[in-house]
């Protein structure tokens, strides 16, 4: 049976290093294709000025919830030469700083955060061409999060968070909450059946009709997912589990 979690539940665990604490659980980098946790995005603490720094699932011994704690393989020493978030931008960050150093504008980021009004657009500047991401299958967890799910009919809800196997590290289901046509209702689809990610429309595609989505089983967030649960949803669907 695969150790099922709830991402938004593991967000904010400890991480244990074997020496010391070293920071919180933030998001995920994912492989869009292959559907592959590949990073996990550690907050640090005041010792590397609250950084944030990339690691991989393969350093993960266990999982305590009692103490909400991720304990890792890795020593304090090895966590201050991790990669910095920046090392491996997903597709979206590195769209959107080469957007702004395109047009030469300054980075939304950098300016009043209480300002809210249109920036102004500075004489054009065409310094260089936009450049291919070198990841372009690499996703955020945070970005993918509100993402509308847009079936082979009508967009039906958003991307309310991911189902992780925490065993393997992949996602194995997306929860979506179609609170927009449906009230308080939420449900699951596997990433084998999404076509496409949008980045531009903020979409994810699957080709299913708008009413077998509506009529999935319905899922519990405060429940954990069992098999008969899983079975049901993939009959619904007219697909084969695979345990």
């Amino acid at each position: 049976m695969r150790e099922l979690r709830k991402l938004s539940d593991l967000t904010g665990y400890r991480f244990q290093a074997s020496d010391d604490e070293i920071g919180r659980l933030q998001q995920v980098y994912f492989d869009d294709r292959r559907w592959q946790v590949l990073f996990l995005v550690v907050r640090t603490g005041s010792w590397l000025l609250g950084r944030e720094v990339l690691l991989v699932p393969e350093v993960i011994k266990k999982i305590d919830d009692e103490k909400e704690t991720i304990i890792v393989d890795m020593s304090r020493e090895q966590i201050e030469q991790a990669p910095p978030v920046d090392a491996n931008q997903p597709v979206s960050e590195h769209y959107q700083q080469q957007y702004y150093r395109f047009f030469a504008w300054e980075p939304y980021w950098t300016t009043d955060p209480l300002f809210q009004g249109a920036p102004s657009v500075p004489p054009f500047v065409q310094s260089e061409l936009p450049k291919n991401p070198e990841h372009p299958h690499l996703r955020s967890s945070n970005e993918v999060s509100g993402y509308r799910l847009q079936t082979a009919d009508a967009g039906v809800g958003h991307v309310e968070d991911f189902i992780l196997d925490v065993k393997e590290w992949t996602v194995r289901y997306l929860e979506i909450d179609t609170r927009t046509w449906l009230p308080g209702r939420h449900v699951l689809i596997s990433p084998a059946w999404v076509e496409q990610i949008d980045l531009g429309q903020q979409w994810v595609q699957v080709g299913l009709p708008r009413e077998l989505v509506k009529g999935a089983p319905k899922y519990d967030p405060d429940k954990t997912i069992s098999r008969d649960y899983q079975l049901a949803l993939f009959k619904h669907y007219g697909k084969t589990f695979e345990d």
